[in-house]
């Protein structure tokens, strides 16, 4: 088993960061980077690393990965990661906000930096909106409270080789990590080197 998990580990993170898209000099990609950076200041202290938003892009790029949902927008800084990655792969993502403020900060951040056109904002609880979402999923990230709920929703629908990520959880010893583990069709490794545990569908 830990052979398989060091192999999985291998071939989702190897490639080094954004070394799968070469990013081009396309001017959104320059209005995407410029906004990443003279913004820094303005997201608040829980978003992601920037390495995880990394990683997520790369992810994404390197699976061509199309439909994808996240759970928790916050202000949007993940998110403009996961649809940067997807306005290279031609898709598209739902991403789901409990609160208001938080939900019409990330929708100004969306349409400044350029990428409203690939993502669906929902203001919802993710609980119970999760289960209303029609088609297959290539990729969740899951950056919320803690609960199988979201996960119980979405697995079924996740494609063979599609990725559900849990930001926040790299414990392999809770009750949130042994559900996970309970799952045969998915494999969850703890160690990916950043914030967060990787489930893959087999």
């Amino acid at each position: 088993m830990k052979n398989l998990t060091f192999t999985f580990l291998l071939l989702v993170f190897a490639i080094p960061l954004f070394s799968q898209t070469n990013i081009s000099e396309s001017e959104l990609d320059k209005k995407v980077l410029a906004y990443l950076k003279n913004n820094d200041s303005k997201w608040e202290s829980h978003h992601i690393p920037e390495s995880d938003g990394k990683a997520f892009y790369d992810i994404i790029i390197k699976n061509q990965y199309k439909s994808v949902v996240e759970i928790g927008t916050s202000t949007g800084y993940s998110t403009i990661w996961l649809a940067w990655a997807l306005s290279k792969t031609g898709g598209k993502l739902i991403t789901i906000e409990i609160d208001k403020e938080r939900y019409e900060t990330a929708l100004k951040n969306f349409k400044e930096v350029g990428l409203a056109e690939f993502i669906d904002a929902r203001l919802a609880n993710a609980h119970e909106f999760v289960y209303k979402l029609n088609g297959t999923i290539d990729f969740v990230l899951m950056d919320a409270d803690i609960s199988t709920d979201y996960f119980k929703a979405l697995a079924p629908k996740l494609i063979k080789g599609g990725v559900y990520i849990t930001h926040g959880n790299r414990s392999e010893d809770n009750d949130y990590a042994k559900y996970l583990k309970g799952y045969k069709d998915f494999e969850t490794n703890f160690k990916t080197g950043g914030g967060f545990c990787l489930s893959k569908k087999k």
